[in-house]
């Protein structure tokens, strides 16, 4: 069986963009990440980074909508990677009750704020967005499974850094996974702060 013990919706929406077969690196990751572990995940364009990303997050959640706050979180570099991904996550989740929100900097942080009240699952947005949020009290953290972070290569930028670490420490309990191209040392050096026990896959 291609993709293994998956939820079914999943393999629905896989079969009907017909995508059968994981790739080397699917193989690796999706069942790291199914683990629970906190994982860095590094392998090349082309090689289903976004896609792991989006499947393990849909598996997490049961594909189903719970509450109002957001149970997964998902980071990435700025406004035209956020809609891009929210595109991408929307493929999925057309059959799904699932709610999935994007915000950005160039959205104002109040609009952001009421239409996140409202009740989300999935939260797409930037660092420095997800930090406003933080600091105005505009997202609750409590019901959080999976913090993600998308192509992270930007965090070796020093105020994306910054903010990564203001983030994470604001929130008690969660799995991160971080996905990049290359396992840059910056990177690892997360392990001291929120990548706890962390697993590599790379491939």
């Amino acid at each position: 069986m291609p993709f293994k013990k998956l939820h079914s919706e999943i393999k629905d929406a896989l079969e009907r963009l017909e995508i059968d077969t994981p790739t080397p690196f699917q193989k690796n990751a999706i069942p790291a990440v199914k683990s629970g572990a906190n994982v860095f995940c590094a392998s090349a364009i082309g090689n289903g980074k976004t896609t792991t990303l989006i499947l393990t997050t849909l598996q997490k959640l049961k594909c189903e909508a719970v509450g109002n706050a957001p149970r997964a979180i998902v980071l990435v570099a700025n406004k035209e990677r956020a809609l891009a991904l929210y595109d991408a996550f929307l493929n999925y989740t057309k059959y799904t009750n699932l709610r999935v929100y994007v915000g950005y900097e160039e959205l104002h942080i109040d609009v952001q704020k009421s239409e996140i009240f409202e009740g989300i699952d999935i939260l797409i947005t930037t660092p420095k967005s997800m930090n406003k949020l933080f600091l105005l009290n505009g997202v609750s953290t409590s019901q959080l499974k999976i913090f993600s972070i998308d192509d992270a290569e930007f965090l070796l930028q020093k105020s994306d850094n910054n903010a990564i670490l203001s983030i994470t420490q604001s929130i008690l309990k969660c799995q991160y996974v971080i996905y990049s191209d290359k396992l840059h040392p910056k990177l690892k050096r997360f392990e001291n702060y929120f990548m706890e026990r962390a697993r590599t896959v790379s491939g």
